[in-house]
């Protein structure tokens, strides 16, 4: 019906991926209800929309009653929280598996038209790293509870508030050396706006049921990011491809301080590339044209 009130619900709302999704929504006049735990640290979301539009709602992973409300009602359903380390044992467990089902068994019971779940290249059962197997584990609890839903994998992501090129711009501020790991690892890179421009692409019938994997114009190794992230800067640094084994020892030490630089799980993800397979769907059959790194990394990193 004309005039019918357009209800979304995004859980992870507040985090990098999980905000432009938010603002996209908005922007095509959804009511969104932002499933957070941390409700106050959520309220910046509000400035996006008009007055009321969009709504921080306290209803984390396994909250299961305050959850059930935060889907009421909802005709689109966005699950993009994730974990990249994690602070206990069984963190990986607990998010990417047993709270992406959840999410989605919740959807289905409300009645929910469209499911989006947010997965990541490297999502396989046989991965090396308990990241990518427990991404995979979530999938398969998304696609048990809800089979119609639309599942994005992308490979690395950038923009302004991004984890990877920000990070590695700031060691340089204190590291006349940057020690990293899989120097030979390939990633395609991807636009967080692209990436949520796919999460509204896939919330229609066309694209239920399907997994798509997305990826920018660029293919680079992870040294090449290192040395492109350096030029835009303007710095000299020496870049140093650690061995596997003393990649190893520097993680067991550095996983146990505050911040998670490096651990050993993300060292056995960088043990395979991180890019789009030739025969998945992505931006292009979502009709997304993919933006270029230079387009958008010089404008946040050339300000540090």
């Amino acid at each position: 019906m004309s005039g019918e009130r357009k209800v979304a619900t995004v859980f992870g709302g507040a985090g990098f991926i999980g905000r432009y999704i938010v603002q996209h929504l908005a922007a095509r006049d959804y009511v969104v209800r932002v499933a957070v735990r941390n409700v106050p640290g959520a309220s910046f979301l509000q400035t996006m929309g008009r007055t009321g539009q969009i709504v921080p709602l306290y209803a984390p992973l396994g909250a299961e009653g305050q959850m059930a409300r935060a889907v009421e009602g909802a005709a689109l359903v966005v699950n993009a929280t994730g974990l990249l380390a994690e602070s206990r044992k069984g963190d990986f467990d607990r998010v990417h598996v047993d709270g992406a089902g959840q999410v989605a068994r919740l959807a289905a019971g409300a009645g929910a038209r469209h499911l989006v779940h947010l997965s990541a290249i490297g999502a396989d059962a046989a991965s090396p790293s308990l990241y990518g197997r427990s991404k995979a584990a979530g999938e398969a609890s998304v696609r048990a509870a809800f089979a119609p839903a639309a599942i994005l994998r992308p490979s690395i992501v950038f923009g302004a508030e991004d984890s990877f090129f920000n990070r590695f711009a700031a060691m340089t501020l204190i590291l006349p050396v940057l020690p990293i790991v899989g120097g030979a690892t390939k990633f395609q890179p991807v636009y967080v706006g692209d990436v949520a421009r796919a999460a509204l692409a896939a919330a229609t019938p066309h694209a239920a049921g399907q997994t798509f994997e997305l990826g920018g114009p660029d293919v680079r190794t992870f040294r090449q990011l290192i040395d492109y992230m350096l030029k835009i800067l303007g710095r000299k640094r020496i870049v140093i491809d650690l061995p596997p084994r003393l990649a190893q020892f520097q993680a067991q030490i550095l996983q146990h301080l505050p911040g998670k630089l490096l651990t050993t799980d993300q060292i056995r993800m960088l043990e395979r590339d991180n890019i789009v397979s030739p025969w998945a769907p992505g931006l292009a059959e979502l009709g997304i044209v993919p933006t270029p790194m230079d387009l958008i990394v010089p404008t946040y990193l050339s300000a540090k």
